[in-house]
């Protein structure tokens, strides 16, 4: 069998980034990183999704600490939703996020952040699916859908892969679906890569997606190309080589 490797953390470094970016010594490191679990796992599992009928769409969750302070940059599709009226969302998270790790004059500063293209982030097309797969819709159609949605947001590669008792039968199986090209061998590639699961009647099924949205060639951008000045070039030539025959002719 293949020896399977995680698309993001194949990459760090390279094209992808920590979704924690801090530095702490041998002794404070392991609270601080069951901290960040705690948090994720809050954000994940918010009350306030029993609140309102429409999930918040969190696509991802990046943490930064500056000395006691911890900054949280919630990327999410539905800003209005988590933020809520006058900021009243963003203060119940915090209160929430200060119970939660037990203390109460913690200092918590919470961005959130809009995604712009919801159909091509694979945090949220894995949520999308896990969502109907929930209602009890057919896998392969809730597939075929969301690889639709993700090819009209301009995508080069898409891959969906559900693992479980599909269709509630009683022998689980995988199946996926490819469209276009994903390179996971590729270091220079831009992969999004996300896992969910689904909470079904007849047991639970996962999710993965892997987004290929191009490669990512350092010093590309810097150097911008002519526009259009070779094959007016290469036209003109051509011109004055068949005028040139006809007149020998």
């Amino acid at each position: 069998m293949g020896q399977k490797i995680h698309p993001v953390g194949f990459r760090l470094g390279i094209t992808q980034e920590h979704k924690s970016r801090w530095f702490a010594d041998f002794e404070r490191y392991p609270k601080l990183l069951q901290e960040d679990h705690i948090i994720r796992n809050f954000l994940e599992k918010n009350p306030m999704r029993l609140k309102s009928l429409e999930s918040p769409g969190i696509s991802q969750i990046r943490i930064e600490r500056k000395a006691d302070q911890i900054d949280l940059e919630v990327h999410t599709a539905r800003p209005g939703v988590v933020v809520g009226r006058g900021g009243q969302g963003i203060e119940e998270l915090r209160t929430g996020l200060q119970k939660a790790l037990g203390d109460s004059n913690r200092q918590i500063r919470i961005n959130v952040v809009e995604v712009a293209r919801v159909d091509a982030d694979a945090g949220l097309i894995a949520e999308y699916v896990a969502q109907q797969l929930e209602r009890r819709v057919s896998f392969r159609r809730v597939v075929r859908q969301a690889i639709q949605r993700a090819q009209r947001a301009g995508v080069e590669g898409i891959k969906i892969q559900v693992s479980g008792r599909l269709n509630g039968a009683e022998i689980a199986r995988t199946e996926y679906t490819r469209e276009g090209k994903v390179p996971l061998h590729t270091l220079r590639a831009d992969i999004d890569y996300a896992y969910r699961t689904a909470q079904t009647i007849y047991g639970i099924l996962g999710i993965k997606v892997w987004i290929f949205k191009g490669e990512i060639i350092p010093g590309q951008e810097e150097t911008p190309q002519p526009a259009n000045t070779q094959p007016r070039r290469r036209q003109q030539r051509r011109r004055q080589q068949y005028e040139d025959r006809s007149n020998e002719g």
